[in-house]
């Protein structure tokens, strides 16, 4: 199995520091890939589409009263 990019590579190198994994191991898929340029990551990160921003709601609604009063006031 042959790393696939420069993301992959420095995980396994990671693993091998740790002593997860042989160097034997990491030697043949280091050998896989070759001497071949690695993309950084093999499937790029999306980007997230920003929110449309949306007009402020009023949090409470006045009563029937109220609004009646109101109008009384300003008429």
């Amino acid at each position: 199995m042959p790393i696939k990019s420069k993301a992959q590579r420095r995980k396994f190198a990671q693993l091998l520091v740790e002593g997860k994994i042989s160097p034997q191991t990491f030697e043949e898929w280091n050998r896989g890939a070759g001497s071949a340029e690695l993309p950084e990551r093999l499937h790029p990160k999306r980007t997230r589409k920003t929110k449309r921003k949306t007009a402020a709601k009023r949090t409470t609604r006045r009563s029937p009263r109220k609004r009646a009063a109101r109008a009384r006031k300003r008429a």
